[in-house]
């Protein structure tokens, strides 16, 4: 088949679908990708990168279609607006113009924002293929959850506008169970509804510390809990702040920060307000192949989300990666996150936004025997190994592609 993948994320930057992609062309598909210029998440275009140029590059053998877009900046709302809306215009303009040849099915990848709906059903529409959109974030929830106030101007516009996109879509391809109540509470058909779950990278494997050569911590002495990912408001840093704050004396216990994001600032502010230097270590942004090695060398992995309805409903992609590595799991989230992880036994699982439940977790955790660390990994890769495989979750997106293209030949064929 030939299969154009729409999103407004793609290589350099680290996201799921830059696997999806790979796996679908091993499995001998065509694969085209329409996407944006890189500049996620710092906000400034990575170096190689204009607003217009490269148009036109590969990963991977894969073509790559790149529209221009106004980059994320400091993240700020009317700046955001700017970020999706333009990606959007620009990507309906340019993807007729460059992705010529024949599309058989869109498969369009939305995390935030749904925007990306639109040129992923010009393409369909002027292709006349089916698309399909994999719902990471649901909207217009995810903007309630960032301060957009229920009921104003720009809630409805984005309530209309995600309507519009989910109606205009062959399939909804869910990444968490939940979200089939809510958009069936909208007046979405479950028909048109899949569910279809994040998975891991393959090189994301249990490691031990012997097995990786390379210990991008090294000098930082203890008991290491890694968090890696997007430094962001989500995520609730203020949560992790508060529990190492906590545990300020207990000076083995290391929280171990990988990655970027607009919350950057403020957590280096609040590590040198309260002195938590030795404690709080953050290691920046690295490339998702170094991510292994990082793992590799750490004794838990650490995630947490904000205590929000639409977080409750949302399963972390970082879930899947960690639950992977067979490591044990410290998490501070709710709803649907959690009961995977406590489902696993992967790990020690407190509510959202309680700093004293993570350090709690975090003391009973550091001190465990390491054997009785490493089975709670075990459960947590055979969990992952028996709902989250990659192998059978491409099988499945490739059938509900298949399915579609075979009826929507039908149809024509009746015309």
């Amino acid at each position: 088949m030939n299969i154009l993948i729409v999103t407004q994320y793609f290589w350099p930057e680290a996201f799921r679908i830059n696997d999806v992609a790979r796996g679908m062309r091993d499995r001998g598909h065509d694969v085209r990708v329409l996407t944006g210029m890189p500049n996620y998440p710092a906000g400034q275009l990575y170096q190689g990168y204009g607003r217009f140029t490269p148009a036109r590059e590969q990963f991977d053998e894969i073509p790559v279609v790149r529209a221009p877009l106004v980059t994320r900046g400091k993240s700020r709302n009317w700046r955001l607006a700017l970020n999706y809306l333009s990606f959007a215009l620009s990507a309906s303009v340019v993807g007729p113009l460059r992705c010529r040849g024949p599309i058989d099915a869109v498969l369009v990848y939305e995390p935030s924002p749904v925007t990306v709906g639109l040129p992923g059903i010009v393409m369909g529409t002027i292709k006349r293929a089916p698309a399909l959109l994999w719902i990471q974030d649901l909207w217009p929830e995810t903007l309630e959850a960032v301060g957009v106030p229920p009921g104003s101007v720009p809630a409805r516009v984005a309530g209309y506008v995600s309507d519009w996109i989910h109606r205009h879509c062959d399939l909804l391809l869910l990444q968490s169970r939940a979200y089939e109540a809510k958009l069936a509470a909208r007046g979405f058909n479950v028909s048109r509804m899949e569910y279809l779950p994040n998975w891991a990278e393959q090189n994301f494997r249990p490691l031990e510390s012997d097995d990786v050569a390379e210990d991008p911590m090294s000098g930082i002495d203890g008991f290491r809990i890694v968090f890696a990912g997007n430094i962001g408001s989500a995520q609730s840093f203020e949560t992790v702040v508060d529990a190492a704050t906590r545990l300020r004396d207990r000076k083995d216990i290391k929280w171990v920060i990988v990655g970027e994001g607009n919350v950057r600032g403020w957590l280096e502010s609040e590590i040198a307000k309260r002195g938590l230097e030795e404690t709080v270590i953050l290691m920046g942004w690295h490339a998702p192949e170094r991510m292994p090695a990082f793992f590799g060398h750490a004794d838990v992995l650490l995630v947490t989300l904000r205590s929000d309805s639409i977080f409750s409903l949302t399963v972390p992609s970082k879930v899947q990666t960690y639950l992977a590595c067979g490591k044990p799991i410290l998490a501070a989230l709710n709803g649907e996150g959690a009961a995977i992880l406590e489902q696993s036994g992967a790990g020690v699982v407190g509510p959202a936004e309680n700093g004293l439940a993570l350090a709690d977790g975090a003391l009973r955790l550091a001190g465990m025997d390491a054997a009785e660390r490493r089975l709670m990994g075990r459960a947590g890769r055979a969990y992952f190994e028996a709902n989250f495989d990659r192998a059978r979750l491409l099988d499945r997106l490739e059938s509900a592609i298949e399915r579609l293209v075979t009826q929507r030949a039908h149809t024509h064929t009746r015309r």
